[in-house]
């Protein structure tokens, strides 16, 4: 059951993964948007789950960095508009 419960959040990432890609790449939504940056989060850290989980450090190193990088964005564009 729990290994079930891993991979659904490893598929339900990369899927967020690539909507947040398509999303961008079609010009739906901005790089820096809160909607593209929050997929981001989310799919970063169901990975980052998922990978610790199959201990696949390498991508789960990828996938915080990410994650960082999300926050990291989202930071600025908050204090920007603050």
């Amino acid at each position: 059951m729990e290994k079930s419960i891993i991979d659904i959040l490893g598929w339900t990432g990369t899927i967020l993964f690539l909507i947040a890609y398509g999303l961008v790449s079609t010009k739906k939504v901005e790089g820096d948007s809160i909607i593209y940056q929050g997929i981001n989060v989310l799919a970063g850290v169901f990975l980052i789950i998922n990978t610790l989980y199959l201990k696949a450090y390498p991508s789960a190193g990828l996938n915080f960095a990410w994650v960082g990088i999300a926050f990291f964005t989202l930071g600025r564009r908050w204090w920007q508009n603050k």
